[in-house]
């Protein structure tokens, strides 16, 4: 008889009643025999995938960094996961008619955030098992360490003091097994009751067959986590009878039943019905499989990075995910590998039986009216509970939406949402509210406070400098007499079924909106992304309120998807509208109600870039006039780098001592690591880079790349300049909102010494750190010497 033990080596067969053995394969036990039947078909069909594997792959992988669509989405699909690029793009790029847009190296290097968490190169997806251990926050992603396109997936990893400012690590797991031939794939952490650390994680086959494998740190007194143990009877699990070979994946954290067992979910479906399979455990090596699932959705499709939690119904703080009760209630998330979607939906969790029934099931998890984490670019997201804050924090890979072309002519692919934290809407009960860690206020800068009231179609520019980095929270009233001029004119209809994506975007006009900000704005609008209210009249005369990010303008490139998000927002009785607004290169997310309802979008401007990047408040509406209150932080880099002893204040091997919270001398890191060079103005910074020889940079990568800053979009001039040196490389520079830096990491560089440096303020008063320019000439040459032509010396 045919059965998923097949795939497996053959080896010695646990005892199912005996103790666990960490050198033996256990089985999953089943509450009830599998009909004889069922087994023999599930059997023949995972037979018959592989014997079409076999004809149509020969098992070779795609040369690193290929550029060819077909390739890559045969790869991500002939392995089972959901297609990773952009399908929209790709057809647009295939239409020989539509030539690519000509992006170019000063293009393409604006595009890379400053705050948000991406690797230093090449492709990045799903975040994986994020936790919290002895002082650190640990995030591990979906990595590709050999090209800008998805294949040849590991375990990056990074570590933070707050979720904002991290250090890269070396990869945590890698596929060396035949268990995770084909990729390590999405998994979650969980902390045993000693404080001790299990990973289940997704590993496809030498087959291509997904199984569940379970990883442990092989140093628990590392806070760092550098090292990770397979366990030696990997798999644990299997796809179970009547699941396809490609359809069982990406393992929750586990939460403690009852009776005293962990418990954990895994995402699957059966024919067109997403699933969530149900498996319980005492040793995460041995499972007894329920019969019943925990929650299933017909028509939805295959469900993976599935999540189940726990929120309250009285307080605002985080829940383990063992916690259970009258006050407690639960949600399941899945991500539709279908469209690419985020659905939750909140209900009661029962847990002697293990199932879930949602509490309003006209918006159950899958379906198109069911409620999203985020109605822009937000996928594959999980979350983890922060026992050292005591709240439940979200992660979100946030795709790209240009070309695959572009992404590898640039070097690098996605980004992670900000984390945010995330509780129950204890006002409206019927749904969750997200918001920004309270870490990423500490990359604030200088702050400009507005009063503005704008009138029906006004649009007025908002002089807060560059604003290619930034962070706005406003509120909007509209007038009160407008107000009841609307409810009280009968000719205007019920909009009942209005929708941004629909609408037409901001330059759709209606009686009350829209009304927002243009960010990321060129000076005449031509390129924009406008980030607004629409109110309009709901069921029984009420307001409707939606909000949306409009991209359809935003980048003059053919080869960028440009859609128009958003969604209804619930707005309470006596509630002003507020957002927020998180603006940071080439992505916009924006938090509506406190975050009831939240986009994220990626843009790509053409003309908006670098020191022409505006920022505009406008009111399109019709008859309304509207008061904004809002106030501007221009936002610093998180300077996020590869670790090293020196971000502990503990000696590196250069035998220098550096503690990284003061800084006293600037000092330059000999291999491009880092290289920050402060300027006290920009007056003279095109005849400074001239030479050729020096370039102010700042979180610097390696092998000859450097990201330069300029407060000045003149700057460009000499840009033009250094893209054609031949010792350089992928130049990248980012606008300052001053010309003085006031956060700098200290980097130890033995063989050069320190630079002088001068206390200054810069235009708004804010203090930093200035090089005297007396003293340039005396450390030009020995500058220009530890950058460019000893590129490998080790510090």
């Amino acid at each position: 008889m045919a059965s998923t033990e097949a795939l497996l080596p053959v080896t010695s067969r646990q005892d199912p009643l005996s103790e666990s053995r960490s050198d033996q394969i256990p089985e999953t036990r089943q509450r009830r025999p599998i009909k004889v039947h069922l087994a023999v078909y599930s059997g023949l069909l995972l037979i018959a995938l592989y014997v079409a594997l076999i004809v149509t792959h020969d098992g070779s992988t795609a040369q690193h960094g290929a550029k060819d669509e077909t390739s890559t989405e045969s790869r991500a699909r002939l392995a089972g996961v959901s297609e990773k690029s952009n399908d929209r793009v790709s057809r647009l790029s295939d239409d020989r008619k539509v030539e690519a847009f000509a992006w170019n190296n000063t293009m393409l290097s604006w595009q890379r955030t400053a705050f948000h968490f991406q690797p230093e190169k090449n492709w990045m997806n799903d975040p994986n098992g994020p936790l919290f251990y002895k002082g650190w926050y640990h995030f591990f992603y979906q990595y590709n360490p050999n090209a800008a396109v998805w294949g040849d997936i590991v375990w990056g990893h990074a570590v933070s003091k707050d979720l904002i400012h991290w250090l890269y690590l070396p990869i945590a797991m890698v596929p060396d097994q035949w268990y995770d031939a084909n990729g390590v794939w999405t998994g979650s952490a969980t902390f045993l009751d000693d404080g001790s650390i299990v990973m289940l994680y997704t590993g496809s086959t030498d087959k291509f067959v997904q199984v569940q494998n379970l990883a442990y740190p092989d140093d628990p007194s590392d806070p760092l986590l550098l090292k990770w143990a397979k366990f030696s009877g990997n798999p644990v699990l299997v796809p179970p009878p009547g699941i396809g070979a490609k359809d069982f994946r990406d393992p929750t954290t586990a939460w403690k039943t009852s009776t005293g067992k962990w418990r954990i979910t895994i995402g699957s479906k059966i024919n067109r019905t997403g699933i969530s399979l149900i498996y319980d455990t005492t040793d995460f090596k041995t499972y007894e499989k329920h019969d019943t699932l925990l929650h299933q959705v017909p028509n939805t499709g295959m469900w993976e990075c599935v999540d189940f939690y726990p929120v309250s119904k009285t307080q605002v703080n985080g829940l383990d995910t063992s916690v259970n009760g009258p006050d407690v209630k639960h949600v399941i998330k899945a991500s539709m590998d279908d469209t690419r979607i985020d659905h939750y939906a909140i209900g009661t969790y029962y847990d002697s039986n293990g199932t879930w029934v949602p509490d309003n099931p006209s918006i159950d998890v899958g379906i198109s009216t069911a409620l999203r984490y985020d109605y822009g670019k937000f996928y594959a997201s999980k979350t983890f509970y922060d026992q050292n804050k005591g709240r439940r924090i979200l992660w979100g890979w946030i795709g790209e939406s240009d070309s695959e072309d572009a992404d590898v002519q640039k070097g690098w692919s996605s980004v992670q949402g900000i984390p945010r934290t995330v509780v129950l809407d204890t006002r409206t009960r019927k749904n969750l509210v997200q918001w920004p860690v309270e870490e990423i206020k500490s990359l604030r800068l200088s702050s400009n406070k507005f009063d503005m009231t704008i009138g029906p179609g006004t649009v007025v520019p908002v002089d807060v400098g560059s604003a290619t980095q930034l962070d706005i929270e406003a509120e909007f009233e509209i007038k009160t007499e407008d107000l009841k001029l609307f409810f009280d004119d009968d000719s205007v209809e019920a909009d009942k079924k209005f929708s941004c994506e629909t609408s037409g975007g901001s330059t759709a006009r209606g009686a009350l909106g829209p009304f927002g900000f243009s960010v990321l704005a060129d000076e005449s609008l031509s390129e924009q992304t406008p980030v607004y209210f629409y109110v309009t009249k709901g069921k029984h005369s009420k307001l409707k309120t939606v909000f949306c990010t409009d991209t359809s303008r935003s980048t003059m490139a053919n080869d960028v998807v440009k859609p128009i998000y958003g969604s209804f927002v619930p707005v309470l009785k006596g509630e002003k509208l507020t957002m927020r607004i998180l603006v940071d290169h080439s992505i916009v997310e924006g938090f509506a109600q406190g975050g009831r309802t939240c986009i994220t979008s990626r843009v790509y401007p053409t003309k908006a870039i670098y020191g022409a990047t505006k920022l505009f408040l406008f009111n399109n509406a019709i008859d309304a006039t509207v008061t904004a209150s809002f106030k501007v932080w221009q936002m610093n880099s998180a300077f996020i780098h590869p670790y090293s002893q020196d971000d502990i204040g503990v000696p590196s091997r250069s035998g220098v001592r550096v503690n990284p919270n003061t800084v006293e001398e600037l000092l330059v890191l000999e291999h491009l690591e880092i290289l920050t060079i402060g300027i006290g103005n920009d007056s003279g910074l095109d005849q400074f880079l001239s030479s050729h020889k020096l370039m102010r940079c700042t979180q610097a990568m390696k092998f000859n790349n450097c990201r330069l800053q300029s407060s000045d979009v003149s700057f460009l001039a000499g840009m033009e300049k250094l893209d054609n040196l031949p010792e350089l490389k992928n130049i990248y520079w980012r606008p300052l909102p001053f010309p003085c830096l006031t956060k700098i990491r200290v980097i130890s560089c033995p063989k050069l010494r320190k630079l002088p440096l001068n206390s200054k303020s810069g235009p708004s008063g804010e203090k930093g750190l200035a090089i005297d320019a007396k003293a340039n000439r005396e450390w030009e040459d020995e500058a220009t010497k530890a950058c460019f032509v000893h590129p490998s010396i080790e510090v």
